[in-house]
């Protein structure tokens, strides 16, 4: 059963032993849809007690709210962290491209868009000129990336930043 949309222009592959990406196989526009992610919600409670498969392939969508897809799904379930995407995201679930994104170039999107909790954190070796060090959830409270991300964070974050700047 297939819970995620992942655009035809993307395939897996390699990275490195044991890690996997998602590749564009072809030019992806601008603002192109990338992946919608697919599954069940859950609440914070029951996501602690899921196997780390299922919490590797999960999506903070709301406040207290997960959205794990059961396993390993498809390419939309390889999209990597970068702290220089080149996908932002629309909405809560789905993945559109940032800029333009040539063949052969890795799709990433950076979870400060959507983490919003300690679920997910990790050090980051992603390599960028932006790259934090260390992903968490409260990456997403930094003014520095509420001005790149601009309309790319979840809606729930976007509250959260617009309470925060008094909006």
């Amino acid at each position: 059963m297939e819970y995620n949309y992942s655009s035809p222009k993307l395939t897996a592959r390699t990275i490195r032993e044991g890690m996997y990406g998602a590749f564009a196989s072809q030019a992806i526009e601008a603002g192109e849809l990338v992946a919608v992610w697919g599954g069940r919600v859950v609440q914070w409670e029951e996501y602690k007690s899921l196997p780390v498969i299922e919490q590797m392939h999960s999506i903070q969508v709301e406040e207290g709210l997960y959205l794990v897809t059961p396993g390993m799904g498809d390419t939309a379930d390889l999209i990597n962290h970068s702290c220089s995407p080149n996908c932002g995201l629309r909405g809560q679930i789905a993945l559109v491209a940032l800029r333009d994104i040539p063949a052969g170039e890795e799709v990433t999107f950076d979870y400060a868009m959507c983490d919003g909790s300690p679920y997910d954190e990790f050090d980051c070796d992603c390599g960028s000129i932006h790259c934090r060090g260390r992903v968490t959830g409260q990456d997403w409270r930094l003014p520095e990336l509420w001005a790149r991300y601009a309309g790319y964070f979840s809606p729930y974050l976007q509250r959260r930043i617009d309470q925060i700047r008094g909006s």
